[in-house]
């Protein structure tokens, strides 16, 4: 990875817009500020740091990624890799796909960080995997094949 430091801060009480979170990344601050426990923080670090992965990936890796993603709803996967793509994969309807909605291109981005903080965070198992193997096998590849043969800019 390369670009300019990003700060990590402690902070506690973080919240969104609906309620309670481990951690958020501020992109223009160029700051990650994260509240979890000890154990949490491999996986929760390595999904916001991908935040800044996705925004400076550039739309053909972002619509790459949409379109494995469109394949599988179109096979009806089920699970996903962390609770932030989940429950934003949950409440999608047909046209927030059609018409890449933000409802959509959020749970694109989620699941994208999920799937990073899966592969290299070093966490094995974790009761928010729930994507099928066939499924995470496919994103393996697809991470192998886009991402891990360049430099990373965050």
């Amino acid at each position: 990875m390369s670009g300019q430091p990003v700060r990590i801060r402690k902070t506690r009480g973080l919240r969104d817009r609906r309620g309670p979170v481990h951690a958020g990344a501020f992109l223009r601050e160029r700051s990650i500020r994260i509240d979890c426990p000890r154990s949490e923080f491999p996986r929760i670090f390595v999904h916001e740091l991908f935040h800044f992965v996705w925004l400076r990936a550039g739309n053909p890796v972002r619509h790459a990624f949409e379109d494995l993603l469109r394949r599988e709803r179109q096979e009806r996967a089920p699970g996903e890799l962390g609770w932030s793509a989940e429950w934003r994969k949950t409440s999608l309807r047909a046209q927030d796909v059609r018409e890449r909605s933000r409802p959509w291109r959020e749970y694109c981005c989620e699941s994208f960080c999920d799937t990073a903080a899966w592969l290299y965070s070093g966490v094995a198992r974790h009761e928010e995997f729930t994507l099928g193997a066939h499924f995470r096998q496919e994103r393996r590849a697809w991470f192998r094949k886009t991402l891990e043969t360049r430099q990373l800019s965050i």
